[in-house]
């Protein structure tokens, strides 16, 4: 009879962890994908500003190699991602391209004129700053126009940031989520060993030789429920990357490692926490309401 309630026990004990790292490796894991929509939202929102047509003018009496010096200069500025030198020949046959009928020869001369097509940075695409460049740029003796699509700007700017903000409402709701969900599941386990501390408090355990195994534990589980985690995570952005090639482009491979930290961290605090209060509170509970 011992030996079968040893094993009954032993297979209890083995379920009951197996189910708390599960639980946890779950709840993890969900944080850790809102994460990843997180992080690929701002690569997108930084990729859809740094992609906003700004095109400057060049006017015509300047010659190539003075265009050629001017987009130089335009490229060590702090706020230039990328230039691109559209000849007057190549904006030409662009057009023509877009008519479907040659423009040139029915005028019998090219009208347009050359121009440096500018990527900004993310942290530059917005009226504001626009404005300003547009001002500097105007300054510039070879500079004759600055085109932008001013309603545009602000439109993908008013977008980005309501998605922002529901996207940061979701993530705090989610985690106070998840970490009440730890937390309670860590408190049941503490729960099942509440006689096992009433039994150590009674032979003279100090209290912090009580919680010193418990701690460990807890640690460990959250170290193995993260490992579990980032190992899901893995799965979804391999296949995820399958799916969708073009998803390579807006990764980096140390958001994606910094993620994986911050998964790992929060499963350390939140299991090492949740279990020091509830060892706390069962150091404390009164011996009739063990029962």
């Amino acid at each position: 009879m011992s030996r079968n309630e040893d094993k009954i026990s032993k297979r209890r004990l083995q379920t009951s962890t197996a189910t708390t790292i599960i639980s946890i490796s779950l709840v993890l894991f969900m944080l850790g994908l809102l994460g990843l929509i997180v992080l690929h939202a701002q690569k997108l929102s930084d990729y859809v500003k740094e992609n906003i047509g700004f095109s400057v003018i060049i006017k015509e009496d300047v010659k190539e190699p003075g265009i050629i010096e001017f987009q130089k200069k335009l490229d060590i500025e702090p706020f230039v991602k990328s230039t691109e030198y559209i000849t007057r020949e190549r904006a030409a046959k662009e057009l023509t391209e877009e008519l479907g009928e040659d423009f040139v020869g029915f005028l019998g001369y090219n009208p347009l004129l050359a121009s440096i097509d500018i990527r900004l940075k993310a942290d530059y695409a917005n009226n504001d700053s626009l404005a300003m460049l547009e001002k500097k740029l105007l300054a510039k003796p070879v500079v004759k126009e600055v085109f932008y699509h001013k309603s545009l700007v602000e439109l993908v700017n008013q977008n980005i940031r309501r998605i922002s903000l529901v996207i940061l409402a979701f993530t705090a709701v989610l985690l106070l989520i998840s970490i009440a969900l730890i937390n309670n599941t860590i408190r049941l386990s503490v729960y099942s060993k509440r006689f096992i501390i009433r039994s150590m408090q009674l032979v003279g355990a100090t209290q912090a030789f009580i919680r010193k195994p418990f701690l460990l534990k807890s640690l460990l589980h959250g170290l193995i429920s993260a490992v579990i985690a980032i190992l899901l995570l893995g799965v979804v952005l391999y296949f995820s990357r399958q799916a969708l090639p073009e998803l390579v482009d807006l990764q980096d491979i140390d958001m994606i490692l910094s993620l994986f930290g911050i998964v790992t961290a929060l499963g350390l605090i939140i299991t090492g926490l949740s279990t020091l209060f509830a060892v706390r509170k069962f150091l404390r509970i009164s011996h009739d309401r063990l029962y």
